[in-house]
């Protein structure tokens, strides 16, 4: 399984339910050098320690020789104090290659002479294969004591975030010289010899916390991560890719010929994807999250109670295809799916544009509406209305984010339940789209927050280009000013404002909002205002509303009138005049629709003119 210091080896049997122990074998009647060991650092005043000559070509040889090989290993002896002395041979039996031997041969190892019984034939032929390689000037036996042979090792990197960048992202070579944990390893770096500890990037296997007694508790499935890595990377030939090193930790992958650990922990279970280091991934992120989404799939290890957010959702309601009705804010739709009904889906995993309590309480005297007083909610609202609206998009589910009730101590607001979603069209992901123009953020989550975006890591590399290009909110430039002037509800402003609509004829217009089926608010964007629109010639049944001396009841077919306008234009590019404009026409279809349902009903001999308070 692995070489120690000297011409001890670690062996462990097969696994079975779990890690094997671990067996030491320290081979009898030879002596081999002491490997370089650094100086406790709780004792600053001792020194490191060095290789012995030729230390480093000993373990060298039994590494290659031994590591992941099959052994054969006979105790001669066994100490007080529990440690085992014997032979080891390649192999299943002692037939095999006897590695004391082939050390002494080599030069390698020195044979212990002191007590020797001159009726062992092992200990004699030992003695003479020593012989034999001092004659030949093999290993630590040829001309000038080996000096050239003892390593200059590098335990301390003074900038590691410059040593990682010199590498440029480019293989090195390595041994794997420690594994502390399932994701850690500590990494002998060749040719210089440069001892490093790595995590690898994107992942985290379980740990094992230290208490305060100093004794070590594995988390869940710990001990077996960690013999997951050790079985294949211990001691063993690897390259490594430093990728980056933030907070003086750096982070890298580790390659074996075999394949790529990091990709088979997340399959295996043993480890879940780590956010904040994912970035900095170069062998793809989305490899790792399909090697998480198998393992959640399979519910193994560390995922056995895995439950998925959708799993309690049938096919139908997870994926399904839907027609845009509205574009609420900048991180919601209301959809019309194919049975009729109207649902609200949110953007999953983004936030829109926001502003701080002090500014949106700045002028408390002026009415505070966010989609033209929060900068970038209206460029965030204007980009998928245009994309999106009335227009069928593909929606799949994430997960279904619970119902929150705020309470007297709590500051979080009382929140309905949300079912959130990746909403696509044409194949491109709007979510994704508006963060990269920076018209949205990304939410972070805790790691074991699993309710998130299908997509997150392509929401997480837009925001980076975002940022770099210093889109939207990420911008230092000024935040747009939207300077609307709201006259819809204000009956003198309407009429001095009437003029000048008269006179610009044709207007360009946005219908925000619906009242009811005869009456919407108009955005003008050219004149930069807020009207209430009436469309002349026909009255709709009314809804229900609150009046001086009590609710008022909803009319019959107030609520169909009112869907049937929505549907036709609600976010929609108008343009209108007050003579006669195609949002007029709404009036001609409704009243013509009011013979068969009854929606609206004309008014004779009522000016043929639109008009607005």
């Amino acid at each position: 399984h692995g070489i120690l210091l000297r011409c001890a080896i670690i062996v462990r049997g097969q696994p079975r339910g779990g890690p094997p122990p671990e067996r030491q074998i320290n081979l009898s009647n030879i002596r081999t050098g002491a490997l370089a060991r650094r100086a406790p650092q709780s004792q600053p005043d001792q020194k490191d320690t060095p290789d012995e000559p030729y230390a480093f070509q000993a373990r060298e040889f039994l590494r290659k020789m031994l590591i992941g090989k099959e052994v054969c290993f006979t105790v001669e002896v066994k100490t007080a104090l529990g440690r085992e002395y014997g032979m080891v041979y390649l192999g299943r039996d002692t037939t095999g290659e006897n590695i004391a031997e082939s050390l002494v041969n080599e030069g390698l190892a020195t044979v212990r002479r002191e007590g020797i019984r001159g009726n062992n034939p092992d200990q004699a032929r030992l003695c003479d294969l020593e012989d034999q390689a001092k004659a030949s000037k093999k290993g630590m036996w040829t001309e000038g004591g080996g000096t050239n042979t003892v390593r200059d090792l590098k335990y301390i990197i003074e900038n590691p975030r410059n040593f990682v960048d010199s590498m440029h992202q480019k293989p090195v070579n390595a041994v794997i010289e420690h594994v502390r944990d399932g994701s850690v390893v500590r990494a002998l770096l060749l040719p210089d010899y440069y001892l490093v500890t790595v995590m690898l990037s994107g992942v985290k296997c379980p740990t094992f916390k230290r208490e305060a007694d100093g004794t070590e508790s594995p988390e869940p499935f710990a001990a077996e991560a960690k013999f997951f890595t050790e079985s294949r990377l211990l001691q063993r030939d690897v390259q490594i890719i430093l990728e980056s090193c933030p907070n003086q930790v750096i982070l890298g992958t580790v390659l074996h010929p075999n394949g790529n650990i990091t990709e088979l922990l997340l399959k295996e279970g043993f480890a879940r994807c780590v956010d904040w280091s994912m970035a900095v991934y170069t062998q793809g992120a989305e490899k790792l999250r399909a090697g998480e989404k198998s393992a959640k799939e399979r519910k193994v290890r560390i995922w056995k109670d895995y439950v998925a957010p959708t799993a309690n959702m049938d096919q139908k309601d997870r994926q399904f295809v839907a027609k845009v009705m509205q574009v609420v804010n900048a991180d919601a739709v209301v959809v019309k799916l194919n049975s009729g009904e109207y649902k609200t889906i949110h953007l999953s995993s983004i936030r829109p544009p926001r502003i701080e309590g002090e500014e949106k309480n700045k002028d408390k005297d002026k009415r505070f509406r966010p989609i033209y007083d929060i900068p970038y909610m209206f460029e965030a609202r204007e980009f998928m209305r245009k994309k999106i609206i009335g227009k069928k998009v593909n929606v799949t589910v994430d997960y279904i984010r619970a119902a929150t009730s705020s309470s007297e101590t709590s500051t979080i607001p009382a929140f309905a339940e949300r079912t959130c979603a990746t909403v696509t069209i044409g194949g491109i992901n709007i979510a994704e789209a508006l963060v990269s123009k920076g018209f949205a953020t990304v939410i972070r989550y805790r790691q074991d927050d699993d309710q998130r975006s299908s997509h997150y890591d392509e929401l997480l590399a837009a925001e980076a280009r975002a940022i770099k290009n210093g889109k939207g909110l990420h911008s230092k430039k000024e935040v747009p000013i939207h300077r609307v002037a709201d006259i819809s509800g204000e009956t003198q402003k309407a009429k001095q404002f009437l003029p000048f609509l008269q006179r610009a004829g044709r207007s360009e217009a946005v219908v925000e909002y619906v009242f009811s089926g005869s009456r919407l608010k108009l955005y003008m964007p050219k004149e930069t205002c807020l009207i209430t629109f009436l469309l002349a010639g026909i009255e709709c049944p009314r809804g229900s509303r609150n009046m001086p001396g009590g609710m008022q009841v909803a009319e019959p077919f107030s609520d169909e009138a009112m869907a049937f306008t929505k549907e036709l234009v609600l976010q929609r590019e108008v343009s209108s005049t007050l003579i006669l404009a195609p949002i007029s026409l709404i009036s001609v279809v409704l009243l013509a629709t009011a013979c068969l349902a009854g929606f609206a009903v004309g008014h004779i001999g009522s000016h043929s003119t639109s008009s607005f308070i």
